[in-house]
């Protein structure tokens, strides 16, 4: 008999594996840059002005150095603990929206919903959720803007995948690849195309119908992309990139098919169904925001605990529990705030998105335009928020794209591009937080992702020419 071989542990030959830094190790590192470019590129600003909706613009043509203000090592603290501040709003409804969220997947009545979606979809068939509940949610992102709003659904979708048989990257990409495609893909989206039509001066909604062309174009993408992988991790869970990695969230499909789904869990389902109706018409209608949504799901989790029973004391021990759970990504949101708090305190904030904008004037008209598109792209690791990203590129896009030749109307579209699908790429936007929400490692996250970026990037740019060529206003 051939003798065994052991197999021998990279501990064991002294070499040492790389590895990511920890997410917090790497935003303090991007922190620590931004520190010292304070010291090194020069303060500038563009002027400012209110326009009829009450935000300030920036205007273009009006860049102009300023004297420096380079972060020192004190301020530069300083200034993560006003990230921390500045992203109270976000931290707080995370956490919330989180801690009672959990109540309701506590309850179990999502282990009864999914023994019911396994009998409907049976076989392969089943991995017909997946595109559904993309378009579902990035229809939501597309229309009312939910983004942040979509992370307490995400532990319900990482569950489900799992008894599905997939894994907690499937169910992580359901809710936060709909929500950033979404985004990207929105033809009403109040927070990102209306504010950059107004700032662009064009109609409100016009241009909705290539739009719509574009949202579907990048659904389609995702959706081959994330079903290939479901399908390859269920004939083979070797191949799941979080294989043997623990999930809080995980359940079998057993345990899921002998779970109850009495009348109790069913009113638990119709809570939520309700709940997420009022949080739809609140939001369009309303503009309901982190403080009403945030009490909308309080309601809803202490309806669906009191239904199944529960005594205050053991709702209070869960919500406790889930309050420790979300800790760490909630951190995250602050601590990624602080990047553009240090920007602005010295500076340099006006100075890259002017830097950015000189090299588009000197190229071609579609590769001006394709270069829009990555600036935008890459602007949105500065600025990761939609509106903030508007008021600031829009004024001088605008401008920049009737120099080009280019319409406005691309300008917008190239914005809303680089704004929606980067939040879940760079860790300064939504990217760490949605994977520390889901329990996945977010270097694994990226693993899956970048390839299916580049595919979709690649989508946005070929819809970019597209526009141009037909002439899109």
């Amino acid at each position: 008999m051939a003798e065994e071989k052991i197999p021998v542990l990279p501990e064991e030959t002294g070499k040492k594996k790389f590895a990511l830094p920890h997410i917090y190790a790497l935003l303090f590192g991007i922190i620590i840059l931004c520190t010292l470019m304070t010291w090194i590129l020069p303060a500038g600003e563009f002027d400012r002005v209110t326009n009829a909706t009450g935000q300030k613009i920036v205007v273009a043509g009006t860049f102009h150095l300023v004297d420096a203000h380079p972060v020192g090592i004190f301020e530069m603290f300083k200034c993560i603990y006003e990230g921390l501040c500045n992203a109270a709003n976000v931290t707080m409804f995370v956490f919330v929206a989180y801690a009672f969220i959990g109540l309701i997947i506590a309850t179990g009545a999502f282990n009864g919903l999914v023994a019911g979606l396994l009998r409907i979809f049976k076989g392969k068939t089943k991995v017909a959720i997946i595109p559904i509940f993309i378009t579902l949610i990035g229809f939501a992102s597309s229309t009312i803007g939910v983004f942040e709003e979509t992370f307490p659904f995400i532990p319900i979708f990482v569950g489900i995948s799992i008894a599905m048989g997939y894994d907690a990257i499937v169910g992580m990409a359901i809710v936060s690849l709909a929500a950033a495609v979404g985004y990207a893909g929105a033809f009403m989206n109040p927070f990102t195309v209306g504010m950059a039509q107004s700032i662009a001066g064009l109609p409100i909604m016009s241009g909705s119908g290539f739009r719509i062309f574009c949202h579907i174009c990048m659904i389609v993408v995702a959706s081959i992309y994330t079903i290939r992988y479901a399908l390859k991790i269920e004939k083979d869970p070797t191949k799941s990139l979080v294989y043997g990695d623990p999930s809080e969230f995980s359940m079998s499909q057993e345990e899921v098919a002998s779970h109850p789904f009495g009348v109790r869990e069913k009113a638990v389902l119709l809570v939520l169904l309700a709940g997420i109706i009022v949080l739809v018409y609140g939001t369009k209608n309303f503009g309901w925001y982190f403080t009403e949504l945030s009490a909308l799901f309080m309601i809803m989790g202490l309806v669906s605990a009191f239904i199944m029973g529960w005594t205050p004391n053991e709702i209070a021990r869960k919500l406790s529990r889930n309050f420790t759970d979300i800790a760490e990504a909630c951190m995250m949101i602050g601590i990624a705030r602080g990047v553009l708090i240090v920007m602005q305190h010295g500076h340099i904030m006006d100075t890259f998105v002017y830097g950015l904008s000189l090299p588009l004037a000197s190229f071609p008209t579609v590769i001006s335009a394709e270069c829009m598109l990555l600036v935008q792209t890459l602007l949105n690791f500065l600025i990761p928020s939609g509106s903030g990203q508007a008021v600031v590129s829009m004024p001088i896009m605008a401008p920049l794209s009737d120099l080009l030749h280019i319409p406005r109307q691309l300008a917008v579209l190239c914005f809303q591009y680089g704004d929606g699908l980067s939040n879940i790429l760079w860790p300064t936007a939504m990217a760490p937080v949605c994977a520390g929400i889901a329990g996945v490692k977010v270097e694994k996250w990226w693993k899956w992702f970048v390839p299916l970026f580049l595919l979709l990037l690649l989508t946005q740019m070929v819809t970019v020419a597209v526009a141009l060529m037909i002439g899109w206003q």
